[in-house]
Formats: structure tokens, sequence, C-alpha cells
């Protein structure tokens, strides 16, 4: 195998070690062996191209087309020409698949499901990483800068991981990149020849001394890796970077204090709840009969820039056994205690634990922290809620509108912290707080009326299509044009709250699920929710509902409420768009009397097309495809050859006397086979010299050319006779001058049989007969002798 050849093997290696780090983020790793694969071809296609050998931009051009005949044909080939070309529509489909892998990314937490999308940008990405590295390492012979691409690759993967495992990564990718820079240290060394040092004392010494510096290079990795892994365990921990998983750095010590501050949990609520399909996020069991106001709060976030709603810096302690009485709750407020146990699905990855408000006690196992002021939970370190299973015991609070209304003055600190509006506010934020509460006369009025004009009477429509929306007119943009979901309603209201001087935040979490026929809730992704919170002394902070078709209205803020224990029909917890509505399907029709007797339709019941032939796994149509080019390539296989022959007889060659003699025979026997192909047939019973003056008669040669013919000639002699043979410079150019020279003086025909037919190309088959004929007289050679006939018994 030459040094191409291996460095080109150990990049590859490199490209595919380093995409491990990528396996923790996805739930499968199917993915990964078809990446090797299609790796390995189009390593294979750049040492081919290397071999004829082509320039450094149409080999990269090689491999680049390759990899996209091999996505098409993995990905894309019922929309492909022949299942293999692509065409505008391949095109189409290979760029939605990017577009739904993007969202699932943004969707989803980690392990995220592997979904043709996800499939596609892992196989893409490694793919172009292994094109890149090595175009760096092998075609342009430079492994070192070939580590920023695998470093882009490992770094997406670190930043997107949980941090598990993260040390195991780091060093199956650190191996890889060590591996290519010996690979291509001892490729380098090799062409140095002799290693010079002095004469050795031993014969084995020698041998020693010519490794020494491959050892070295092995030593300064493993310490370099070493070094790597060992400092940071010695450093001073710094936690709550940009780049920490999720969940890391917040909280310090044995629980017994520290600080949490928390990125916005609503960077993906909207892509939550414009899934094409539900999946559960969370079973839920409860003790009570009323699921209606089962909301499920994630977080609070109540500091209001002006821009957006974010959690403040609040101080984290370990959870107690029991939590103390929510802050502002009196005696005088009937309260229940209702038991609920929460499951969430294996892939649900929240660092806040999902909890009923307000909790008075939680059980639950790992490393968790308690927050006071929102009486949330917080993951401490890595710690998340994937697969968790535990108990929360919370206070059903039931205030009248009485009592709302009797409500008294908050604290002062508490008043001055969460009525807190900036001054970049627009000002048509608060006149329009004062134009809808006209005539209230108390701050649950306001709140009530408030709650009515988004979700009654203000002629808002509920949208998920909408952006959330940034900068200080986002407010005023949402009030203008009345389109939003959840998170525009909820932040105006409180917004505009806080403006009335109620003391107003933000809750984010999920809204009452779906009641099961075994009596459970499931709660999915598009129950992603938020909703403002308001506080009355007396009562605490109580929850409102200004979505429109969301959620359910609670029942202090309605005069007359049914007496269901069903969340409300009229308003689900599903997403509804302005958009027109899909037809409705049996399973989403039935009622949840009919829910839980078992009696909807499913999609088990419905028509299932039958005597559809099974598509071919796509390694099958890899084969075909492989074996329909190798058939297709037979004819180009003369031509293929004769180009790799003349580029290894006029390529580099080693500096020395024996070295430069076998360049210069090459160079000749190519002259001569070149000569050949264009219809001069060789004559071996020639001496250089006459065979020369031969080429140029037959040829009609220019004397610009016939001079390099004789110069390649004279080179020749003096390797065969001359007892210290003259070194000679550009045959190989001279050649390439002869062989320019011979094709302007044949006709097109013969031209075109020179290139895809050569007439020296059968020296392949005089080299098969004769390698035959040696193996056969090898293996008769081998054979025993037969026992002569006289040998007499005694």
């Amino acid at each position: 195998m030459s040094g191409r050849s291996r460095l080109a093997l150990f990049a590859a290696a490199a490209t595919l070690m380093t995409s491990c780090a990528l396996l923790p983020l996805v739930d499968g790793t199917t993915w990964l062996p078809q990446a090797a694969f299609l790796v390995a071809v189009q390593t294979g296609v750049g040492a081919a191209t290397r071999r004829v050998p082509l320039a450094r931009p149409l080999t990269m051009a090689a491999q680049a087309l390759v990899s996209l005949l091999l996505l098409t044909l993995v990905f894309a080939r019922q929309q492909a020409f022949a299942g293999l070309i692509p065409g505008p529509e391949a095109f189409r489909y290979l760029a939605g698949l990017l577009q739904q892998g993007s969202d699932d990314v943004s969707r989803y937490a980690i392990p995220a499901p592997l979904t043709d999308g996800i499939r596609l940008m892992l196989v893409a990405g490694v793919l172009v990483i292994g094109l890149l590295v090595d175009t760096l390492a092998v075609s342009f012979r430079s492994a070192a800068p070939a580590g920023l691409p695998l470093l882009a690759l490992y770094s997406v993967a670190a930043g997107l991981s949980d941090g598990g495992a993260e040390g195991l990564w780091f060093v199956i990718a650190a191996a890889g990149y060590l591996l290519l820079l010996l690979a291509e240290s001892r490729d380098r060394l090799s062409q140095w020849g002799r290693f010079f040092g002095g004469v050795p004392r031993t014969p084995g010494q020698a041998r020693d001394r010519a490794v020494a510096p491959v050892r070295t290079g092995h030593r300064i990795g493993v310490v370099a890796l070493g070094v790597a892994l060992l400092v940071p365990w010695t450093l001073p921990e710094m936690s709550g970077g940009l780049l920490d998983a999720a969940g890391t750095g917040i909280g310090a010590g044995n629980g017994s204090g520290g600080t949490i501050s928390a990125v916005n949990p609503l960077v993906s609520l909207r892509d939550s709840l414009n899934v094409d399909q539900d999946r559960q996020v969370l079973s839920v069991r409860t003790s009570t009969n009323d699921v209606s106001d089962l909301y499920l709060r994630i977080v609070s976030l109540d500091d209001f820039d002006g821009t957006t709603w974010k959690p403040s810096q609040r101080h984290i302690v370990g959870v107690p056994d029991q939590f103390p009485t929510p802050v502002g709750l009196g005696p005088g407020i009937r309260r229940g205690s209702v038991r609920t146990t929460i499951t969430a699905a294996d892939w649900y990855a929240q660092d806040w634990l999902p909890m009923p408000y307000p909790p008075s006690s939680v059980r639950i196992g790992g490393n968790w922290r308690y927050e006071p002021v929102g009486m949330t939970l917080v993951g401490d370190h890595g710690q998340t809620t994937r697969g968790a299973t535990y108990a929360v015991t919370s206070v059903d609070v039931q205030p009248t509108a009485e009592q709302l209304t009797a409500a008294g003055q908050p604290p002062a600190a508490l008043l001055r912290e969460y009525t807190k509006v900036p001054s970049s506010l627009p000002k048509v934020v608060a006149r329009t707080a004062e134009e809808v509460t006209e005539g209230a006369s108390s701050h649950y009025e306001e709140a009530v009326k408030l709650q009515d004009y988004f979700s009654v009477n203000g002629g808002f429509q509920y949208d998920t299509r909408v952006e959330v929306g940034r900068g200080p007119n986002a407010i005023a943009k949402f009030l203008e044009q009345k389109q939003g979901f959840c998170v525009h309603f909820s932040f105006a209201m409180a917004a505009m709250a806080r403006t009335l001087g109620i003391p107003a935040r933000v809750a984010v979490g999920f809204a009452p699920g779906s009641p099961q026929a075994d009596g459970s809730v499931s709660v999915g992704l598009k129950d992603a929710h938020a909703w403002p919170e308001l506080y009355f002394e007396g009562v605490g902070w109580t929850r409102f509902e200004p979505t429109p078709t969301r959620g359910t209205t609670p029942s202090y803020t309605v005069s007359d409420t049914p007496g269901s224990s069903l969340p409300d029909q009229v308003r689900p917890s599903r997403t509804e768009s302005a958009a027109p509505a899909a037809p409705v399907s049996p399973s989403e029709s039935c009622t949840v009397q009919e829910r839980k007797l078992e009696g909807c339709g499913g999609p088990a019941a419905q028509a299932v097309p039958q005597g559809q032939p099974r598509s071919r796994p796509w390694w099958a149509y890899a084969l075909w495809v492989f074996g329909g080019l190798a058939v297709a390539l037979v004819p180009f296989t003369p031509m293929l050859w004769r180009a790799r022959l003349r580029g290894v007889r006029l390529g580099a060659h080693a500096r020395t006397e024996e070295g430069a003699a076998a360049h210069t025979l090459a160079a000749w026997q190519e002259l001569t086979d070149t000569a050949w192909d264009f219809g001069i047939l060789p004559d071996e019973s020639q001496t250089p010299r006459r065979a020369a003056a031969r080429i140029v008669r037959l040829g009609r040669l220019d004397p610009v050319a016939g001079a390099a013919v004789h110069r390649v000639a004279d080179a020749v002699e003096q390797v065969l006779y001359a007892p210290r043979p003259r070194p000679a410079a550009g045959l190989a150019e001279d050649v390439r001058r002869v062989s320019a020279a011979l094709e302007s003086t044949v006709s097109g025909r013969t031209r075109l049989r020179a290139l895809f037919l050569p007439r020296s190309a059968v020296r392949v088959l005089w080299a098969a007969s004769a390698w035959w004929a040696s193996l056969g007289a090898r293996m008769a050679a081998a054979r025993p002798a037969p026992r002569g006939a006289s040998g007499g018994q005694g």
C-alpha cells in the first residue's frame, strides 16, 4: 500500500472516530455504520483518482460528486433519475429533509429520535468533514490543518450533548487525530530515504535510530493527550459558561447554598407547539377528580427587561422534606391536598422539574435543588428529568372572587420587584391596559378584564406560526396585529398588569393533558404552555388564562363554572391555528367518555394499503449501483490503466543513483509505449539511439520533439552502458513534449483509439501470462518427486 493510500485510511479513521462524539445526541446508532460505509467509498474514490493521477481540485470534485450520488441513493432514490442521479425533485426533497432535521434538532431534547432529517444531517455532515480532512491531509499533505474540521465536528457534539461520557469521546477524537499526525510524519520520514546520523555500532542500532523520530512522536502525542485530560481536573472548577451542558454550574457544595441563573426556557416552546406529530412528554396520575386545573409548572419568569421575560438569578438550597406555605397564602382561603405521580419520557431532558403549583413536598432521587421564591426544583450539575418518576404533594388553592376582590396591599418589597417595567416599554402598552380596565374597582376586576380582553372580546386569534418577536416593540406589535400564541398572550397580560400596579410574572410549563382510558393523563409536546401569574395578598400567586382556545379558564374568574371534572371541551389544550382546520379523524372527534371506554378508532383501524412491495434496504441499492458502475467502467479500463501507468512512470522517484536509473528506464518505456499507441510498433532489437531515430522518422516529429526523443535515448544509453551514468534532468517533460507532438501528427480516429484502446495495454495480458506461467512453474517445483520404481525392498 502506498503512503498516500495509508494516509487516506487514517484520515477516514480520524473522521469516524471523531464522529463517535455525536452518538449521545440521538437515540440510535444505525447512522454511524451507514456514514462509515459512505466515508469508505468516498475515501476509495479519492485514492483511485490520485492513482490516475488527477489534479487536486478534480480529485475533490470527484469525491464530492460521488458523495452526492451516495446521499441521493440512500435518502432520495425515489425522487432521483434511475434511483441515483439527483434532479430538481431530489434536491427539493433533500432540502426538505434538511429543514425537517433542523426543526427536529431544535424541537427535541437529547437524545433526539433518529428521524430521517436528523439522519441526513448526521451522515451528510460526517461526509463533508471526511471530504475536508481527506483533502487537507492527503491531497495537500497537511495533516495538522485537517484537525480544524475535526475540531469543528467535536465542538458541535460537545456543545449539544448533556455531558455524558464527554471524556471518552474526547479521548477517541484526540486519538484519531494523533494517529493521523503520526501516519503523516511516518510517510514524510520515509521519503527522505536512509536515516543519516553516524555509523551505527551494531547492525540493529541503525533500525532503532531510523524509527527514533516516530517513537518520539508517539511519546509526545501520549503526553499531550494526558495533559489535556489531567489539567482540567487540577484547575479550579469554572461552571456556568456558555458551553456548559444543560444544568451544569447551578448550585454548589452539598446543597446548602449556591445560585441559579438559567437561560430562557421559551427558546423551543414555539417549535414544540408546531411539531407534526405529538409525543408524550409526561404520564401523570393524580388523586383529584378534576384535571382541568392540572397545570404542570416548570419555572417562573419574573425578570422583564421590556424585550422578553426570563428567570431572575435566585438563591437555591437543598430540597426540604416539607415546603413552606406559599408566599401570600392566608389562613382563610379554602384549600385541599393533591397527590400526583409523574413519569417523564426517556428522551425528555429538562433542567426544571414539572410540578403542580404550589407544591408542598416532592419525593425524587438525584441531584436536585430547591429555589424558594419560585418554589421550583432545578437539576444540579447535569441532573435532568429524563426517565424520572417522582411524587408531588401540592396545595389546591380555591379562592373566591370575593376574596380576590378584597385582597389587601402586597408587601412593599414584593410590589416594587414585580411591578417594575422598563422605560423602553412602548406607551401604548400602559394606555391599552387603562382603556381595557376602565371602570374596574379593584385589581382583581382589572385582571379579569385583561383576561377577557385577550381570550374573549378583544378580537385576538391563536396562531402558533407567528414569531415570538424581539425588541421593545414586540408587545406593541402583538397588540396591533392581534395574532400569536401563549407566549404573546402571557407576556402581554403580565406586562399590562404591571403597568396597572398588579405584581405579575409568567409561568412556563404544560397545560392540562389528555385523560387516558387507564385513568392517567398524557401530557405531550403540544401541551407546552405559558400563562401569567398575578399576586393577590392573602391568596398568593394566582393563575390566569388569557390565551384563547388553550387550557381552562380559572373558576374564580367566571360567574358560572360548569361542574365537570374534565377539561373544558370548548377550550382544548391542543394547538389550534387561525388557518382552516384539517378534517377531524375518528380518534380526535370521540368524546372523553368514549376514550375512557376505549371506543375510539385509532390509526390501526384505518385502512392500510395492501400488496405494496417492500422497499429494499439501502445497502441492496448500493450493491446494485456499484455493480452497475463496475460494468460501466469496463470499457474505460484500458484508458484508466494507461493513465495510471503514465503517472507512475513519469512521477517522482527516489533521490538515489538507483532511483534515477529506474526513472530513466521508465521514461524510455513510456516514450516507446506512447509511440506504439499512436501506431509506431516497438522494435526491441534496435539500440535506443536507432529506436529514437525510427520514432522521429515515422512520427514525422519536428526538430524540438526530435531532440527530446534523442535526449531520452541518450540518458538510457548512459544507464545501460556508462560505468558512471550522468544524471539527466527533465526526462518526464521531454516525454510529455514527444507525446503532444505525436498526437498532433495523427488523425482524430487514431487519437481516440490511443486514448480509449491504447495498443500498449496488451502488456497487461503479457504480464498476466508471464505471472501464470511463473505460478505454474513454482507449483510444479513444489510438488514432491515421485518415488522411483527401482527402489527395491531388502
